[in-house]
């Protein structure tokens, strides 16, 4: 076969894999058909549209009136109608109302022109600081990572708190879950390693929460020089669902976009469980039934979707995204099924025990109940000997406190009883720490090694 003809069959064969790659695309990506359709029906927050088709996760605009226009995502469909929910507040809807599919494609504009700024589940800055210009765009659903392609996680993290730096380490890169109870300090927690943590850049997710602790968190948590490297998005409590979703897909397509660029990223995510009762308030508005205490299935795929996109980065050049979850155990269950769900797939937890919060002892993490599956891989056979030595020491107390209480132990029966019963206020002190406090990750172990020495 001569040169000419190679070439030719070179081309051909270009051609007709092109034209194969065109078909494929539009296979999968079906073109939103610019016909208009009318909204037909209003249960809640959904919206039903006939006469008109786009693909899950397009947008439509619905005019309420001349110049007034709501836009919608398609969030389902059935016997030939589109299921919608609203983006922001609906105001004005009407029967009938006009509805538009539009081209729309889920992207998250990031940059370093982040930095410092508080935005909204759609990218929109509230910090009255001015507007944002994105020279950089990431999907909102980034692709999943494949887990032989990570790096491991061998360094240890230094988070400011002392019970945590020695007794439950965290390695950079590690997922890790903070379960509690309202009012047993999870904010203050979180706030107090978001300011001591050590971190190139801190992206924060308030997810369903009170609208006032936004600027609280900004205005009291971040100084002037932590402001600068941190990057705030807020969806409060009464925001539409589908915005809380976002907002929690946006904080986390931020921190991978930082990460690919080689830094080290916390990730907080405050909370999961409000990102869980968002999708639930969706997939029930759709039709999904629910199977576990009000939770349909598509719940329990959505978490370990977010959750897995955390973690380290898949080069070396890549860096790392440190994520903390706060996970609402409604009730003090902990075995709530977001709770049950969430403390299976991250690479520990964090339990703040009530009873302790009202012994007035901070933070009140419960030692016994917590625990970090990375800790035995990022620390040295002296840390990790200490911290076994200090949970069974601070572990047999508690197992005997009822005995201890009403004076039926009697001293020199057990050994191992009465080093717990010296020790114990030392180490109930050990674990007390002030919001303001930092101890740092040399400073926590060198306590720890002179409380058990002595």
């Amino acid at each position: 076969m001569n040169a000419q003809a190679r070439s030719s069959l070179v081309e051909s064969r270009q051609i007709f894999l092109q034209d194969k790659l065109d078909r494929f695309t539009q296979e999968i990506q079906p073109p939103i058909l610019p016909v208009q359709g009318r909204l037909v029906q209003m249960t809640g927050l959904t919206l039903v549209a006939a006469g008109c088709q786009a693909p899950i996760g397009s947008r439509c605009k619905i005019s309420v009136s001349p110049g007034n226009d709501i836009e919608a995502e398609v969030v389902g469909f059935s016997s030939g109608n589109l299921y919608l929910m609203p983006i922001g507040r609906v105001r004005g809807l009407v029967p009938g109302a006009k509805v538009t599919p539009i081209r729309h494609y889920p992207e998250v504009g990031v940059g370093k022109e982040l930095l410092g700024r508080v935005i909204d589940g759609n990218g929109e800055p509230i910090d009255q600081l001015g507007e944002i210009k994105y020279q950089h765009h990431v999907s909102l659903l980034g692709p999943p990572i494949n887990p032989f392609a990570r790096k491991p996680i061998n360094q240890a993290l230094d988070v400011g708190v002392r019970a945590i730096n020695s007794l439950l380490s965290i390695g950079r890169g590690q997922r890790m879950g903070l379960f509690a109870g309202s009012g047993v300090g999870k904010s203050v927690l979180l706030g107090q390693m978001t300011k001591n943590t050590e971190a190139d850049v801190v992206v924060v997710g308030l997810i369903g929460e009170r609208g006032r602790e936004v600027r609280e968190f900004v205005d009291n948590i971040f100084g002037p020089e932590n402001i600068k490297k941190s990057v705030v998005v807020a969806t409060p409590a009464d925001d539409p669902p589908l915005m809380r979703i976002h907002g929690t897909w946006r904080a986390t397509a931020i921190a991978e976009y930082f990460r690919d660029q080689g830094l080290n990223v916390l990730l907080l995510i405050d909370s999961l469980t409000r990102f869980a009762q968002a999708q639930r308030e969706l997939a029930l508005a759709i039709g999904e039934p629910p199977v576990t205490k009000g939770y349909p299935p598509s719940v329990f795929a959505q978490i370990p979707q977010l959750v897995e996109r955390a973690g380290t980065g898949t080069t070396e050049s890549a860096g790392s995204i440190t994520a903390l979850y706060t996970v609402l155990v409604e009730g003090d269950d902990q075995n709530d099924p977001i709770a049950d769900a969430t403390r299976s797939i991250l690479d520990g937890h964090i339990v703040l025990s009530r009873s302790l919060a009202e012994a007035g002892i901070y933070p009140a993490i419960n030692i016994e109940a917590s625990i970090s599956r990375v800790m035995s891989s990022i620390v040295d056979d002296q840390h990790a000997k200490s911290a076994i030595r200090f949970k069974k020491l601070y572990s047999t107390y508690q197992q005997n406190k009822d005995l201890i209480n009403v004076g039926a132990y009697q001293a020199g029966s057990n050994t191992a009883i009465d080093e717990a019963i010296e020790k114990f206020p030392a180490l109930q002190n050990y674990i007390q720490q002030g919001a303001s406090e930092k101890s740092g990750y040399q400073q926590s172990l060198q306590m720890l090694y002179s409380l058990l020495d002595h």
